[in-house]
Protein backbone atom coordinates (compact mmCIF):
# COMPACT_ATOMS: atom_id res chain seq x y z
CA UNK A 1 0.00 0.00 0.00
CA UNK A 2 1.32 3.44 -0.96
CA UNK A 3 0.62 6.18 1.56
CA UNK A 4 -0.29 9.66 0.36
CA UNK A 5 -0.20 12.77 2.54
CA UNK A 6 -3.53 14.43 1.76
CA UNK A 7 -3.16 17.48 4.02
CA UNK A 8 -0.34 18.84 6.14
CA UNK A 9 -0.45 21.47 8.89
CA UNK A 10 -3.83 22.79 7.72
CA UNK A 11 -5.09 25.32 10.24
CA UNK A 12 -7.90 27.89 9.99
CA UNK A 13 -10.69 29.39 12.09
CA UNK A 14 -14.27 29.95 11.02
CA UNK A 15 -15.82 32.83 12.93
CA UNK A 16 -19.40 32.74 14.16
CA UNK A 17 -21.80 34.21 11.59
CA UNK A 18 -19.26 34.20 8.75
CA UNK A 19 -19.54 32.75 5.27
CA UNK A 20 -16.19 31.03 4.87
CA UNK A 21 -14.78 29.93 1.51
CA UNK A 22 -12.49 26.89 1.26
CA UNK A 23 -10.86 26.75 -2.17
CA UNK A 24 -8.00 25.08 -4.00
CA UNK A 25 -7.22 23.04 -7.13
CA UNK A 26 -8.42 19.46 -7.53
CA UNK A 27 -6.53 17.24 -5.12
CA UNK A 28 -5.56 20.11 -2.82
CA UNK A 29 -7.17 18.44 0.21
CA UNK A 30 -10.42 20.35 0.63
CA UNK A 31 -12.76 17.35 0.81
CA UNK A 32 -10.36 15.42 3.05
CA UNK A 33 -10.28 18.32 5.50
CA UNK A 34 -14.06 18.55 5.61
CA UNK A 35 -14.31 14.78 6.11
CA UNK A 36 -11.96 15.06 9.08
CA UNK A 37 -14.27 17.69 10.61
CA UNK A 38 -17.27 15.41 10.04
CA UNK A 39 -15.54 12.34 11.49
CA UNK A 40 -15.53 10.49 8.17
CA UNK A 41 -11.70 10.42 7.97
CA UNK A 42 -9.37 10.00 10.93
CA UNK A 43 -6.28 12.25 10.89
CA UNK A 44 -2.90 10.68 11.61
CA UNK A 45 -1.97 13.72 13.70
CA UNK A 46 -3.36 17.03 14.82
CA UNK A 47 -6.84 17.87 16.00
CA UNK A 48 -9.99 19.71 14.94
CA UNK A 49 -12.67 21.44 16.97
CA UNK A 50 -16.28 22.34 16.32
CA UNK A 51 -17.87 24.84 18.70
CA UNK A 52 -14.81 24.40 20.90
CA UNK A 53 -15.45 20.64 21.18
CA UNK A 54 -12.89 18.19 19.85
CA UNK A 55 -14.11 16.66 16.57
CA UNK A 56 -15.51 14.25 15.77
CA UNK A 57 -18.06 14.56 18.53
CA UNK A 58 -21.72 13.58 18.48
CA UNK A 59 -22.48 16.59 20.69
CA UNK A 60 -20.84 19.03 18.25
CA UNK A 61 -22.28 17.35 15.16
CA UNK A 62 -25.80 17.86 16.53
CA UNK A 63 -25.32 21.51 15.54
CA UNK A 64 -23.96 20.79 12.05
CA UNK A 65 -25.67 20.28 8.71
CA UNK A 66 -23.41 18.61 6.14
CA UNK A 67 -23.71 18.37 2.36
CA UNK A 68 -21.04 16.04 0.89
CA UNK A 69 -19.65 16.63 -2.58
CA UNK A 70 -21.55 13.67 -4.03
CA UNK A 71 -24.48 13.01 -1.69
CA UNK A 72 -25.87 9.50 -1.90
CA UNK A 73 -29.65 9.54 -2.01
CA UNK A 74 -31.45 6.23 -1.65
CA UNK A 75 -33.00 5.88 -5.13
CA UNK A 76 -36.23 4.27 -3.96
CA UNK A 77 -37.05 7.00 -1.42
CA UNK A 78 -38.91 10.19 -2.24
CA UNK A 79 -37.48 13.57 -1.19
CA UNK A 80 -40.01 13.68 1.65
CA UNK A 81 -39.00 10.23 2.90
CA UNK A 82 -35.28 10.92 2.59
CA UNK A 83 -35.36 14.26 4.42
CA UNK A 84 -37.62 12.82 7.14
CA UNK A 85 -35.19 9.94 7.57
CA UNK A 86 -32.28 12.41 7.95
CA UNK A 87 -34.31 14.50 10.37
CA UNK A 88 -35.21 11.48 12.49
CA UNK A 89 -31.50 10.60 12.77
CA UNK A 90 -31.10 14.06 14.34
CA UNK A 91 -33.79 13.27 16.88
CA UNK A 92 -36.67 15.20 15.29
CA UNK A 93 -40.07 13.51 15.44
CA UNK A 94 -43.75 13.87 14.62
CA UNK A 95 -45.37 17.04 13.34
CA UNK A 96 -42.17 19.06 13.82
CA UNK A 97 -40.32 16.71 11.48
CA UNK A 98 -43.08 16.81 8.87
CA UNK A 99 -43.28 20.61 9.02
CA UNK A 100 -39.51 21.10 8.76
CA UNK A 101 -39.29 18.64 5.88
CA UNK A 102 -41.86 20.54 3.90
CA UNK A 103 -40.20 23.87 4.72
CA UNK A 104 -36.71 22.84 3.59
CA UNK A 105 -37.95 21.17 0.41
CA UNK A 106 -39.74 24.40 -0.43
CA UNK A 107 -36.64 26.45 0.45
CA UNK A 108 -34.40 24.50 -1.96
CA UNK A 109 -37.03 24.55 -4.69
CA UNK A 110 -38.07 20.89 -5.04
CA UNK A 111 -41.30 20.76 -3.05
CA UNK A 112 -43.12 20.09 -6.35
CA UNK A 113 -41.21 16.78 -6.56
CA UNK A 114 -41.63 15.84 -2.90
CA UNK A 115 -43.30 12.51 -3.69
CA UNK A 116 -41.25 11.53 -6.74
CA UNK A 117 -38.75 8.63 -6.33
CA UNK A 118 -35.19 9.95 -6.11
CA UNK A 119 -34.10 7.79 -9.05
CA UNK A 120 -36.27 10.00 -11.28
CA UNK A 121 -34.63 13.25 -10.16
CA UNK A 122 -31.96 15.11 -12.14
CA UNK A 123 -28.44 15.61 -10.76
CA UNK A 124 -29.25 19.19 -9.89
CA UNK A 125 -32.41 18.16 -8.06
CA UNK A 126 -30.46 15.53 -6.12
CA UNK A 127 -27.99 18.25 -5.09
CA UNK A 128 -30.89 20.38 -3.83
CA UNK A 129 -32.26 17.37 -1.96
CA UNK A 130 -28.91 16.87 -0.25
CA UNK A 131 -28.99 20.53 0.77
CA UNK A 132 -32.50 20.10 2.19
CA UNK A 133 -31.28 17.16 4.26
CA UNK A 134 -28.45 19.33 5.62
CA UNK A 135 -30.95 22.02 6.67
CA UNK A 136 -33.68 19.91 8.25
CA UNK A 137 -32.07 19.74 11.70
CA UNK A 138 -31.93 23.57 11.89
CA UNK A 139 -28.11 23.55 12.33
CA UNK A 140 -25.94 26.38 13.63
CA UNK A 141 -23.18 25.50 11.15
CA UNK A 142 -23.60 24.46 7.52
CA UNK A 143 -20.68 22.59 5.97
CA UNK A 144 -21.16 22.39 2.21
CA UNK A 145 -18.76 20.56 -0.10
CA UNK A 146 -19.21 21.88 -3.65
CA UNK A 147 -22.85 22.98 -3.09
CA UNK A 148 -23.19 24.33 -6.66
CA UNK A 149 -22.23 21.02 -8.29
CA UNK A 150 -24.62 19.99 -11.04
CA UNK A 151 -26.67 23.19 -10.90
CA UNK A 152 -27.49 25.38 -13.90
CA UNK A 153 -26.90 29.18 -13.66
CA UNK A 154 -30.38 29.76 -12.22
CA UNK A 155 -29.85 27.01 -9.64
CA UNK A 156 -26.47 28.47 -8.69
CA UNK A 157 -28.02 31.87 -8.09
CA UNK A 158 -30.77 30.32 -5.97
CA UNK A 159 -28.21 28.48 -3.82
CA UNK A 160 -26.14 31.67 -3.45
CA UNK A 161 -29.28 33.50 -2.33
CA UNK A 162 -30.06 30.66 0.08
CA UNK A 163 -26.57 30.86 1.61
CA UNK A 164 -27.05 34.59 2.20
CA UNK A 165 -30.49 33.93 3.67
CA UNK A 166 -29.10 31.28 6.04
CA UNK A 167 -26.42 33.69 7.25
CA UNK A 168 -29.17 36.23 7.97
CA UNK A 169 -30.80 33.50 10.05
CA UNK A 170 -27.62 33.51 12.21
CA UNK A 171 -26.11 30.43 10.65
CA UNK A 172 -22.40 30.05 9.98
CA UNK A 173 -21.50 28.60 6.57
CA UNK A 174 -18.29 26.85 5.55
CA UNK A 175 -18.25 25.78 1.93
CA UNK A 176 -15.72 24.54 -0.60
CA UNK A 177 -16.06 25.30 -4.28
CA UNK A 178 -14.19 25.72 -7.55
CA UNK A 179 -16.38 28.68 -8.54
CA UNK A 180 -14.24 31.60 -7.44
CA UNK A 181 -16.79 34.25 -8.40
CA UNK A 182 -19.21 32.74 -5.85
CA UNK A 183 -16.57 32.90 -3.12
CA UNK A 184 -15.71 36.51 -3.95
CA UNK A 185 -19.39 37.50 -3.97
CA UNK A 186 -20.36 35.66 -0.78
CA UNK A 187 -17.49 35.14 1.61
CA UNK A 188 -16.12 37.13 4.53
CA UNK A 189 -13.02 34.94 4.87
CA UNK A 190 -11.23 32.47 2.66
CA UNK A 191 -8.58 29.76 2.93
CA UNK A 192 -6.73 28.57 -0.17
CA UNK A 193 -5.05 25.17 -0.20
CA UNK A 194 -2.25 24.01 -2.47
CA UNK A 195 -0.94 20.43 -2.37
CA UNK A 196 -2.47 19.85 1.04
CA UNK A 197 -1.15 23.02 2.67
CA UNK A 198 -2.61 26.44 3.38
CA UNK A 199 -1.05 29.09 1.15
CA UNK A 200 -3.47 31.96 1.88
CA UNK A 201 -5.94 32.52 4.70
CA UNK A 202 -7.70 35.57 6.03
CA UNK A 203 -10.33 38.22 5.44
CA UNK A 204 -11.09 38.50 1.76
CA UNK A 205 -11.04 42.32 1.78
CA UNK A 206 -7.55 42.28 3.30
CA UNK A 207 -6.18 39.60 0.96
CA UNK A 208 -7.23 41.35 -2.22
CA UNK A 209 -5.27 44.48 -3.05
CA UNK A 210 -8.29 46.56 -3.96
CA UNK A 211 -6.25 49.74 -3.97
CA UNK A 212 -3.80 48.35 -6.52
CA UNK A 213 -5.29 48.71 -9.96
CA UNK A 214 -4.10 47.69 -13.38
CA UNK A 215 -5.51 48.50 -16.78
CA UNK A 216 -6.72 46.16 -19.52
CA UNK A 217 -6.25 47.35 -23.10
CA UNK A 218 -8.44 45.32 -25.45
CA UNK A 219 -7.15 44.98 -29.00
CA UNK A 220 -8.66 43.48 -32.14
CA UNK A 221 -7.42 39.95 -32.84
CA UNK A 222 -3.71 39.96 -33.68
CA UNK A 223 -1.72 37.92 -36.17
CA UNK A 224 1.72 36.46 -35.45
CA UNK A 225 3.42 39.71 -36.45
CA UNK A 226 1.26 41.67 -34.00
CA UNK A 227 2.02 39.22 -31.19
CA UNK A 228 5.72 39.55 -31.97
CA UNK A 229 5.43 43.33 -31.56
CA UNK A 230 3.80 42.85 -28.15
CA UNK A 231 6.61 40.50 -27.17
CA UNK A 232 9.19 43.15 -28.08
CA UNK A 233 7.28 45.71 -26.02
CA UNK A 234 7.55 43.36 -23.05
CA UNK A 235 3.89 43.63 -22.01
CA UNK A 236 1.63 40.90 -20.60
CA UNK A 237 -1.01 39.74 -23.08
CA UNK A 238 -3.70 37.08 -23.23
CA UNK A 239 -6.22 35.97 -25.83
CA UNK A 240 -9.94 36.31 -25.13
CA UNK A 241 -11.77 34.90 -28.12
CA UNK A 242 -11.38 37.27 -31.05
CA UNK A 243 -9.62 39.84 -28.88
CA UNK A 244 -6.21 40.23 -27.30
CA UNK A 245 -5.94 41.87 -23.89
CA UNK A 246 -2.82 43.71 -22.81
CA UNK A 247 -2.60 44.17 -19.02
CA UNK A 248 -0.36 46.88 -17.58
CA UNK A 249 -0.02 48.75 -14.33
CA UNK A 250 -1.67 52.14 -14.20
CA UNK A 251 0.41 55.30 -14.47
CA UNK A 252 3.48 55.91 -16.60
CA UNK A 253 3.56 52.30 -17.87
CA UNK A 254 0.03 52.73 -19.21
CA UNK A 255 0.89 55.94 -21.08
CA UNK A 256 4.04 54.37 -22.51
CA UNK A 257 2.18 51.23 -23.66
CA UNK A 258 -0.70 53.14 -25.27
CA UNK A 259 1.75 55.34 -27.16
CA UNK A 260 3.64 52.29 -28.44
CA UNK A 261 0.45 50.49 -29.51
CA UNK A 262 -0.79 53.52 -31.41
CA UNK A 263 2.61 53.98 -33.03
CA UNK A 264 2.32 50.42 -34.41
CA UNK A 265 -1.27 51.07 -35.60
CA UNK A 266 -2.90 48.53 -33.30
CA UNK A 267 -6.69 48.74 -33.27
CA UNK A 268 -7.61 49.59 -29.65
CA UNK A 269 -11.17 48.56 -28.76
CA UNK A 270 -11.36 49.42 -25.05
CA UNK A 271 -9.27 50.66 -22.15
CA UNK A 272 -10.59 49.72 -18.71
CA UNK A 273 -9.10 49.80 -15.21
CA UNK A 274 -9.47 46.71 -13.00
CA UNK A 275 -8.92 45.67 -9.40
CA UNK A 276 -7.40 42.44 -8.16
CA UNK A 277 -9.90 39.56 -8.06
CA UNK A 278 -9.95 36.31 -6.15
CA UNK A 279 -9.05 34.58 -9.41
CA UNK A 280 -5.87 36.67 -9.60
CA UNK A 281 -5.00 35.72 -6.02
CA UNK A 282 -5.84 32.06 -6.65
CA UNK A 283 -3.70 31.81 -9.78
CA UNK A 284 -0.80 33.57 -8.09
CA UNK A 285 -0.85 31.58 -4.83
CA UNK A 286 -2.44 28.23 -5.64
CA UNK A 287 -1.21 27.64 -9.17
CA UNK A 288 1.94 29.74 -9.30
Amino acid sequence: MRWVTAVRNVSFDVQYGDIFGFVGPNGAGKTTTLKVLMGLVAPTSGSARLFGIRAPSSKALEKVGFLPENPYIYPYLTPTEFVEMCGSLSGIRGSVLRSRTRDVLKKVGILYAADRPARKLSKGMLQRLGLAAALVSDPELLVLDEPMSGLDPVGRKEVRDLIIEERRASRTILFSTHILSDVEALCDRVTILRKGEVVVSGKLDELLHRDTTSTDIQLAELDDEGMAVLARLGVQSLSQGARTVVRVSSGEKLQETLAALMAHNFRILEVASRQETLEDLFVREALG
